[in-house]
């Protein structure tokens, strides 16, 4: 009879924790600002505002986030956050991540610039939504485009 009973709740344990491991909808992430920061020394840092969707059915908390922020296929800015929450079932949320740029990094991506296309920047987003408890967190990687305004043309008098 104990055996019966060891072998139904392994079974149970087990079905439990395949429950536990299923598939999720992937994020989706997307840049919705960049506000300037106040840098020091030989470095720039911004806060850069995230828009998270959450595609799946469950809501999904998070303890903390890591995000890689590239542009134009070079790595940009890097940053970390301690924030907490709660992204609905189905729904977003905005969360602010400060990131920083290193000076050598800002002139090389001010040369790429210069010889490049002016009107739009594609990036790149990588990063890890950190989990609460035995949650193991979600990875991301996204990519998008940012348009960027354009200078009306000079007037000749």
């Amino acid at each position: 009879m104990n055996r019966c009973v060891l072998l139904i709740s392994t079974l149970l344990l087990l079905l439990s924790g395949c429950a536990a491991l299923r598939l999720h909808e992937p994020l989706r992430i997307s840049v919705a600002g960049i506000e300037p920061l106040e840098g020091r020394g030989m470095e720039a840092r911004f806060a850069v505002h995230l828009r998270i969707q959450n595609h799946d059915d469950s809501s999904l908390t998070y303890d903390g986030i890591a995000l890689d922020l590239d542009l134009r296929g070079m790595s940009f800015a890097s940053g970390v956050s301690d924030q907490q929450g709660t992204i609905p079932r189905f729904g977003e949320t905005v969360i602010t991540v400060p990131v920083t740029v290193p000076a050598t990094t800002i002139i090389r991506h001010v040369f790429g610039f210069a010889t490049g296309d002016r009107t739009k920047v594609d990036y790149r987003l990588r990063g890890h939504l950190g989990g609460r408890g035995f949650a193991i967190g979600r990875y991301f990687d996204s990519k998008g485009e940012v348009m960027l305004p354009t200078m009306p043309p000079e007037q000749v008098n």
